[in-house]
């Protein structure tokens, strides 16, 4: 395959719409499908094409993306896309779809003749705009030289940790991953809802850990957001609250008790129950308060 592919993208959300662009960007042949047509046809300014259907998607395509909202989504439109399918093509799968699903994914992989990449990725709007995520990847050797170009065009780095996607190696790394992250995202929204209601001003607390071994760069940047009432999504609460669940789901198959993990997914439950499943996930700081 020559380095510019052609690539299809299933999945033209916040993250599948801006690797769709970097793709465009490094001259990629990018056709693309979103179950809201409107989303995908955003697209079509940066120089892709927007297919109706996963079929018509993937029809032709050397690699098939996919960025879907979970497993049962992903498998869906790859079972949708079957017909379509060429028979050697690299499906790399990036979605975060959770430790059950991907033995169904490369049971499917290997019905279709694909090869099949777990693939999931760090990072959020801003990595993936700038195509400076941070790929875990897990497939098979053959895989690599093939799918380099369009690694380069989304990541600043890619992370080998297998040569079979369908042990899940990527996929469990990447909800060890985002346990991280849904810890700091809850904790730093509780501490500056402790904040209003004891009276402290946030920027108190901000200064106090500046510098300090408490202090991360994620702690600002999620409490920025929180303190300018800025909740336009890099990363949603739905998706979030589906995370968390994966996470408690993971750890409850191997008999790991989660707790921060379980009171996470409940925060984002209920913050998604008072109209913010959409915002960015520190909106998770109203879960903090009635209404």
């Amino acid at each position: 395959m020559a380095d510019q592919l052609a690539v299809a993208v299933l999945g033209t959300g916040i993250m599948g719409a801006a690797m769709a662009r970097n793709l465009c960007r490094t001259g990629h042949d990018v056709r693309v499908w979103n179950r809201t047509p409107a989303k995908a046809e955003a697209l079509v300014a940066d120089g892709a094409r927007v297919a109706m259907t996963p079929a018509e998607a993937v029809t032709g395509a050397d690699v098939v993306l996919t960025m879907l909202y979970d497993g049962p989504a992903a498998l869906e439109a790859m079972t949708a896309a079957g017909p379509g399918l060429r028979p050697g093509a690299v499906w790399l799968q990036s979605t975060t779809a959770g430790v059950e699903a991907i033995p169904l994914m490369a049971d499917l992989a290997r019905q279709q003749g694909l090869v099949f990449v777990d693939a999931p990725v760090l990072g959020t709007r801003g990595p993936a705009e700038n195509g400076q995520l941070l790929v875990l990847a897990a497939g098979p050797d053959e895989a690599r030289g093939p799918l380099a170009s369009v690694l380069d065009a989304l990541s600043s780095r890619t992370v080998w940790l297998g040569d079979d996607g369908s042990t899940g190696a990527a996929t469990r790394l990447k909800l060890v991953c985002n346990s991280w992250v849904l810890a700091l995202t809850g904790g730093t929204a509780e501490a500056l809802a402790l904040a209003k209601g004891l009276g402290v001003d946030p920027h108190h607390f901000l200064d106090a850990v500046s510098g300090g071994g408490l202090d991360c760069g994620y702690l600002h940047a999620k409490a920025k957001a929180i303190l300018d009432d800025d909740y336009e999504p890099n990363f949603t609460v739905t998706t979030a609250a589906k995370d968390a669940r994966l996470i408690v789901e993971a750890g409850a198959a191997e008999d790991v008790r989660l707790d921060l993990a379980e009171a996470s997914a409940e925060r984002f439950r209920r913050a998604e129950e008072q109209g913010h499943g959409e915002d960015d996930m520190a909106a998770t700081y109203f879960a903090s308060f009635k209404g």
